[in-house]
């Protein structure tokens, strides 16, 4: 009788155990829950399936998209089942944060496609217009600076540039790599939405350099010092006359 009571007691003890360390992983679990953002991509080209890939890892979930969405599936069955294909109006109703990274000729007729589903959303738009692929809105955005002009292409959104200067082979190759990260420059009006842009770079493995609203970001635009290279944060916040 002695036995079988000691072994109850053991018994008692062990499920408390495991109780216990079962409910001390809640708390983290559903942290890890609460971080994850669901994010839809317009344009799963280089630099959208280089940060797809990027933000699968860190955990959030996705739904990538482009002209030929049959062509992402190989992409989204080795990212997981948290990455799934759709078309961009799927992918626009879809994320409650939005990567457009289309060429920039396709960007006017994207927020005319999709204002209602992009309508009060924070977007990181990537495209860079040229005039030899873009026609002649190239020019004029250029003019303008490209914050200014995706800002008119985009009406209604909370946006952030983000991704325009750095090469692709960067975002591919160098994330989270050891020492120093890559810079990503980001320009926005909306704080909360700068904040988020902020926290997917570093998700992404680069460090975030806040340059200032979107007329700032004619400072890192195509023919900048800055622009097609792949500097670390220090380096940027010298060459953009940041403070360190």
């Amino acid at each position: 009788m002695q036995q079988s009571a000691h072994d109850s007691r053991r018994r008692a003890l062990l499920v408390g155990a495991i109780c216990a360390t079962a409910l001390s992983a809640l708390p983290r679990f559903a942290s890890a829950q609460a971080a994850s953002l669901k994010i839809g991509i317009i344009g799963t080209g280089r630099i959208g399936g280089a940060l797809a890939e990027h933000w699968a890892r860190a955990g959030h979930q996705l739904l990538i998209s482009s002209r030929h969405p049959e062509q992402l599936k190989p992409l989204a069955e080795r990212l997981g089942p948290r990455v799934r294909v759709g078309t961009p109006e799927e992918a626009a109703a879809f994320g409650e944060v939005l990567l457009i990274a289309v060429p920039y000729g396709a960007l006017p007729q994207v927020g005319r496609d999709y204002a209602a589903q992009l309508r009060g959303k924070v977007v990181l738009e990537t495209g860079n217009p040229f005039s030899n692929r873009d026609g002649a809105m190239a020019e004029a955005a250029r003019a303008k600076g490209t914050g200014v002009a995706s800002a008119e292409f985009l009406p209604g959104v909370r946006l952030v540039r983000a991704f325009t200067s750095v090469p692709h082979t960067a975002v591919q190759g160098e994330a989270h790599r050891s020492g120093e990260r890559i810079g990503v420059p980001l320009a926005a009006d909306d704080a909360e939405a700068l904040k988020m842009a902020e926290r997917l770079v570093r998700d992404a493995g680069f460090d975030p350099v806040a340059v200032g609203g979107l007329a700032r970001a004619k400072d890192f635009d195509v023919g900048s010092a800055v622009f097609g290279r792949a500097m670390t944060a220090r380096e940027l916040r010298l060459a953009l006359g940041l403070r360190p």
